[in-house]
């Protein structure tokens, strides 16, 4: 619909039950992947620091970050200070790669009425029946 670049604020963190568990990495590579998907580039700011809450807390992993429209990071933070982040985007060069790549020429929308649904099956038809 004529981005250029995605936004995606995030509040992403330990899990209160697997303390122990770190997902920053998956998270990431799930952000990068969106990129390189949509060939846009993707701005992903992160929460940092520990919240208490009376039965569980929480730590949030930071390292928010910046790529190109193929995914790779042109600028990140750590995990515990407050950071800015800045990167020169080339948009004009990211809309003609975009828009010579057969990925995004050939994608079926139609097809993606399972989607819509909470359990993957046949779209409900306008009338309300399956």
């Amino acid at each position: 619909m004529g981005a250029a670049v995605m936004l995606y604020p995030t509040a992403i963190g330990s899990e209160p039950t697997a303390p122990d568990l770190d997902t920053q990495g998956h998270w990431r590579r799930a952000m990068q992947g969106h990129a390189a998907s949509n060939i846009l580039p993707v701005v992903a700011s992160n929460r940092i620091g520990r919240e208490q809450g009376r039965t569980c807390a929480l730590t949030f992993y930071g390292g928010s970050f910046i790529t190109d429209h193929t995914g790779a990071l042109l600028a990140e933070a750590d995990r515990e200070s407050e950071t800015v982040l800045t990167a020169t985007l080339d948009l004009e060069a990211n809309r003609l790669f975009r828009a010579g790549w057969g990925l995004l020429r050939d994608r079926r929308p139609d097809l993606y009425g399972p989607l819509l649904t909470l359990d993957g099956g046949r779209q409900a038809d306008r009338r309300g029946s399956p």
